[in-house]
Parts: structure tokens; C-alpha cells; sequence
């Protein structure tokens, strides 16, 4: 697929670079502004693969290449009938209707001037995203399938459009091209195994909210607006029937223009982006005759990163381009190069003490639900106990996910007891931060709940009690006391109105967003089941096993009571005890959380068996930093069978 600024000419030399600079074992290779996805598509042999590009269309062909690990089954399809859906999109029959927007609005179709398309090709396309919208509305196919067979559309488009190189302008005659048959092509997939992660945010919004070893920036690099250049990839993509307007038929764009095409807003866009990147390697591409010099790039990276670490590569056009040689003499593709201290980033002392008021060394992401038990305060005494490498993890009791949200692992189980948690996990999972959020919100609206409304909570406790839908119990949860899970034994959520207090707030909502972002980012699998029922037979020796249980010797239940759910006792803890003995045996890592004294009581079988194992003692919000501990106070533990 053509298009301007593409890297496919340049995928060799961004590798050298990487080659040459970067001998740390990396996992992580973020494309930041994906365009058409060459770049991200090449690393995918090698890394997990962020991308992200503003444009929806660049986004949806992101997510079928770089999310999809295989081309899909199409299940869904086959149940009604349809074995081939590209087959089918391309072949069945149908009948120009008016909801057909770039039939009437892009080809010579009655009225209409343009000539972008044909008017079989232009209804073809219309027949093609009408159907694919239907079936992902009846869940036919899922986001995934709808992804990829929308990225074969887009990516058919510029074989029949009637145009010289971009959509700016369509052709006054018919081109050759224009007049063949939209084709569907197959779309090859690569499969890396890891969790890759498509976004369709701005660039310097979304960097403050990821992370991970390799950031590619190859932003727009001169003063021409992308969306207009790609306003009919983009309609065609959203399918949103715009306001278009003037000869070619654009759609409104002022909300999308990239200050990075904007001389006056270039400098400072650049410098933030690079100031927030939590990234150790960066690499920049960029043309000698963008908006930004050389040396503005230079200064800008060395201010924000190690200056010995700084190079600079540059590639002459008439080797990077085959055509125009004399014209390219003088002009240069550049690479530019440096390296992060993460651990020590240049900061104003303001930033620096504001930092340190707020928390010491690393900042760990906090579960939005408030599940009794959980780890967060305790995450950075914890997660630094952990093994450094883990392949996979097991979060064997993981509550609100506090611990396993934190974790690195190539794969994450996440199994708990309490099925209405791990559905709100599963659910956050499965649907975008934007359809979280606007469920939430709509649902505020719909009941009329606040801090004051005890009449709306209580209409909408029932209606939850009823529908037993996942966001429906997040939403009431925010509102209710203390933010509790509570159940009685007819499994209904019984928890009363958090008057004055509990809301969804900003603050909880940014904890949410953060959650979400970090929960998509990771190969999560959440499983509810009892924690001896769980398959250990797939856990092997570069695995690692995490149990919080609860605690046998407190009195604080797990915010339901036992809401129908098994209690904890001493055969409950004695089971769990074994299958650690067992996964020791096995050369299996495993840590335990629990406390071995609490208020005068002790565990004693908890204290004989953990002799035969490591024992770290934790400071905790009710214990000084003594294990000596005196009565009323808490010894709070993590025992493991490793040393690292």
C-alpha cells in the first residue's frame, strides 16, 4: 500500500541501528506512529509489538496484522453458512440502497461528480463495510475478525481508486486500474507469539501511559495535514457518514491535524514526547527537510538522554529512493539514536520532590476494585522478592489483580474463587478503555447516581441483582460503601449506599484507565476455579506460582462474608501447603503470602512448615520493621522456596 513518509525502503538501515546500539535482551518494540505498520510488522519476528498511529484506518490495519497471531477462523461465519467470507464479500449480490455514502458521495453515481471510484467498485465497497458492520452487530465475527476484514478493504482501495498517488485529488480521466474489479487479497500474518498492542490515540497522550525497551518515532515531518491526504482510507474505515464538504469531497479534520505538520508547535510537541518516553532506546526518523533541523533534534534527545549514547545516521535519498536521483542529491533520511537513564531521568528538582512525596522507587499500578486483602501497599516489598525471570506467572489467588497487574511474564494466569471478579477482570480485558468508560458513564446518567442519590443506587442494586452484568456491578460498586464486594447466600449484592463518598470520580476513573491500559498490554488468561482445581501439569521450572490466600488466623473475610463461596479453615490451608510441597519437588518456584502471628494468635502449622523454606519479613501498615512482634501487632510474611 502506498504511502507518504513509508519506511519500507528503510526497514534494513532502522535494523542496523538497532543491531549496532542495543545488546540487552529486549522484549518490547513500540512503533508510535504506525502509518501503514511496515515497520512494526518487520520487528514482529523479533519482538512484542506496541503500535499506535491517530488515523483509524492505519489503526485497523495495525490491529489485524500486529494483534492477530494467525489469520482468524471466522467461526461465527461459518455457523451461518459462510466458509469464505472474502469470497463471499466479493461475489454475492446486492442492490445499490441510500445508505450507500461513497457510492453517492465518491463515484459518478447520479448527481454526483467525483471520481474517485467507479460505481460498481464505490457499491462494492459500501456492500462490503455495511455487511461487516451487520455481522460484528450481530457477533457474527469478533473485533479481531471485524479488524482484519475490514484491513483487506482498506487495503484493496488503492488498487481501483482513481488516483495519482494520495486521495488529495481524483483523476479527471479513468485511470486503467481504476476500472478493474475491487479484489480482496488475503493478508498474511506473523505469528510471534507474544501479546502485541494496536492503539489509535495521539502520540503524546498515549506516551505517558506505556512503557517498554525499543520506542520507534517516525512522526510527520513536514507541513501536509496526513488526514487529508487519506481522508477516504479514513471515512471508508469509520464508516461515520461525515460532513464532507469542497470538490473532493473531504471530511472535517480540524480536531485531527498533528501539531507535529505545524512549524510554530513542532519543537515543543517533539521535546515533550521524548521528555515523557519511559523507553531505554529510542530511535527517530526524520527527513533534512522537515519542520525540525538536525540540530534541534540533537538537542532535544541529548537534553532527555545519555549523551555518550547519541548517533546519528544519514541515509542520502538517491539510495533510500530508486527514482529522481538529481533532485534527492542533497536531501537525507535520518536516524537518530540515544539511550535512556530511566532510573535517573533529568528533572527539575520541583518534578523531583514532587516525586518523592508521592511515593519511593517504583510506581506500581493500582487495581480500581477494592477487594479486602490486597497487596498494593505491600507491592514494593513484594515484587522485588520475585524471581527476576519469569516465563510464566500464576497468580493463584489474584483477588483485585493487584499483584499480577505488576508482574512481567510472558503469560499470566489469573485465577480466583469469587466469579464476579474475575468477569469484571475478564470484561476489562475484552472491551476498549472507551466502551468501559462510556458504559460506566451511561449507566451514571440512566440511574441518577451521585453521592447523594441513595434512591437511584438502590433502583440500580436491583436492576444489577437481575441482569448480573459485570459492568453493571463495577458501576454499582463505585457508589456503594466502601467500595465492597458484599453478597448475601442468594448471591445478590447487598452492599448499602456510600453516602457522600463513594463515587466515580476522576481519580478512580484515571486508576481505571491506567488498569485497563496496562491489563490489554499483557497475555492475561483469568480463571475461575478453586485453587487445587487449578492445571499445575502446564507449569514448568522457568514459571513462578504467587498465593495470597486468606489468612487462617484473622478475622477479616473476604468483603462477602461467604456470600455462598467456600470459607477458608485448617483443611484449606494444609491442601494449599502440599501442593506448594509439590511444586518445590518439581523445581517449580513459588512464594506465599500470609502471617504467621496475628493479635496473640499464631499459625502454628503455618510456623512448622515454613521452616524448611526462606522467610522475608515485611513491614507493614500495623507492624514496625521488627518481626519481634507485640501483641496487637501483625507478622506479615513472604516465603519462598528460591534464592535470588
Amino acid at each position: 500500500m502506498r504511502f507518504i513518509g513509508s519506511k519500507s525502503n528503510l526497514l534494513e538501515n532502522i535494523e542496523i541501528v538497532v543491531n549496532e546500539n542495543i545488546t540487552d535482551k529486549v522484549d518490547t518494540f513500540m512503533d508510535l506512529f504506525s502509518g501503514t505498520g511496515t515497520v512494526g510488522e518487520f520487528f514482529k519476528k523479533k519482538y512484542r509489538i506496541i503500535s499506535n498511529d491517530i488515523l483509524y484506518f492505519s489503526y485497523i490495519l495495525q490491529k489485524a496484522k500486529i494483534e492477530n497471531n494467525s489469520i482468524p477462523k471466522f467461526l461465527g461465519l461459518k455457523k451461518i453458512g459462510i466458509e469464505d467470507p472474502l469470497y463471499y464479500l466479493e461475489n454475492e449480490k446486492f442492490e445499490i440502497t441510500d445508505k450507500f455514502f461513497i457510492t453517492k458521495n465518491y463515484s459518478p453515481y447520479l448527481d454526483c461528480e467525483r471520481m474517485y471510484f467507479t460505481v460498481e467498485n464505490a457499491s462494492r465497497i459500501d456492500f462490503i463495510r455495511l455487511k461487516i458492520n451487520e455481522w460484528k452487530e450481530k457477533s457474527y465475527i469478533t473485533e479481531k475478525e471485524f479488524a482484519y476484514l475490514l484491513a483487506t478493504l482498506i487495503e484493496a482501495v488503492p488498487y481501483i481508486s482513481n488516483i495519482s498517488g494520495t486521495y488529495g485529488a481524483y483523476l479527471k480521466h479513468w485511470d486503467n486500474r481504476a476500472l478493474s474489479n475491487l479484489k480482496l487479497r488475503r493478508i498474511d500474518i506473523i505469528d510471534n507469539q507474544r501479546n502485541n498492542k494496536c492503539y489509535n490515540e495521539d502520540a503524546n497522550e498515549l506516551i505517558k501511559k506505556v512503557r517498554g525497551d525499543i520506542l520507534y518515532i517516525d512522526p510527520p515531518y513536514n507541513g501536509r495535514q496526513y488526514i487529508t491526504n487519506y481522508h477516504l482510507l479514513e471515512t471508508i474505515a469509520r464508516y461515520d457518514e461525515p460532513s464532507i464538504y469542497g470538490k473532493t469531497g473531504l471530511r472535517p479534520y480540524e480536531k485531527d491535524k498533528s501539531l507535529y505538520c505545524l512549524k510554530s508547535e513542532v519543537f515543543n510537541v517533539f521535546e515533550e514526547l521524548i521528555k515523557k518516553a519511559k523507553f531505554r532506546n529510542i530511535i527517530v526518523s526524520y527527513s533534512s527537510d522537515g519542520l525540525l533541523t538536525e540540530e534541534e533534534i540533537k538537542s532535544i534527545m541529548i537534553k532527555y538522554g545519555i549523551k555518550d549514547t547519541y548517533k546519528v545516521y544519514k541515509i542520502p535519498y538517491r539510495k533510500y529512493k530508486s527514482k529522481h536521483k538529481q533532485l534527492y542529491n542533497e536531501l537525507y533520511e535520518y536516524i537518530f539514536y540515544i539511550q535512556k537513564d530511566l532510573n535517573n531521568p533529568k528533572k527539575d528538582i520541583k518534578q523531583i520532590k514532587a516525586k518523592v512525596n508521592t511515593y519511593k522507587g517504583k510506581e506500581y499500578i493500582k487495581s480500581p476494585l477494592n477487594y479486602i486483602g490486597g497487596k498494593y501497599k505491600l507491592l514494593n516489598q513484594i515484587i522485588p522478592l520475585f524471581p527476576k525471570k519469569i516465563h510464566t506467572f500464576v497468580d493463584l489467588f489474584a483477588g483485585g489483580f493487584n499483584v499480577g497487574i505488576n508482574v512481567n511474564a510472558e503469560k499470566i494466569y489469573a485465577n480466583d474463587i469469587n466469579n464476579y471478579v474475575v468477569e469484571i477482570l475478564d470484561t476489562f480485558k475484552n472491551t476498549s478503555i472507551e466502551k468501559v468508560v462510556r458504559y460506566i458513564e451511561n449507566r451514571i446518567k440512566e440511574f441518577g447516581l451521585s453521592k447523594q442519590n441513595e434512591e437511584g443506587f438502590r433502583k440500580f442494586r436491583d436492576y444489577y441483582n437481575i441482569t448480573k452484568k459485570p459492568l453493571d456491578l463495577y458501576t454499582l460498586i463505585c457508589y456503594s460503601f466502601n467500595y465492597q464486594f458484599r453478597f448475601n447466600n442468594n448471591q445478590e449484592y447487598n452492599n448499602p449506599f456510600g453516602r457522600n463518598r463513594s463515587h466515580f470520580s476522576d481519580e478512580l476513573k484515571k486508576k481505571l484507565i491506567r488498569f485497563i491500559e496496562e491489563l490489554h498490554n499483557k497475555n492475561v488468561e483469568f480463571i475461575c476455579s478453586e485453587f487445587e482445581y487449578f492445571d499445575f501439569n502446564k507449569i514448568k521450572e522457568n514459571d513462578f506460582v504467587y498465593c495470597d490466600p486468606p489468612y487462617l488466623i484473622t478475622t477479616g473475610s473476604y468483603n462477602d462474608g461467604n456470600r455462598g463461596f467456600k470459607d477458608w479453615n485448617i483443611e484449606q490451608e494444609i491442601k494449599l501447603l502440599n501442593l506448594l510441597d509439590s511444586l518445590s519437588k518439581r523445581n517449580i518456584r513459588f512464594a506465599l503470602s500470609n502471617v504467621l502471628r496475628h493479635k496473640g494468635k499464631e499459625n502454628k502449622i503455618l510456623i512448622e512448615w515454613s521452616k524448611k523454606y526462606n522467610i522475608h519479613y515485611l513491614k507493614t501498615s500495623y507492624s514496625n520493621s521488627s518481626h519481634n512482634t507485640t501483641r496487637g501487632e501483625s507478622e506479615e510474611v513472604l516465603i519462598t522456596n528460591y534464592t535470588e
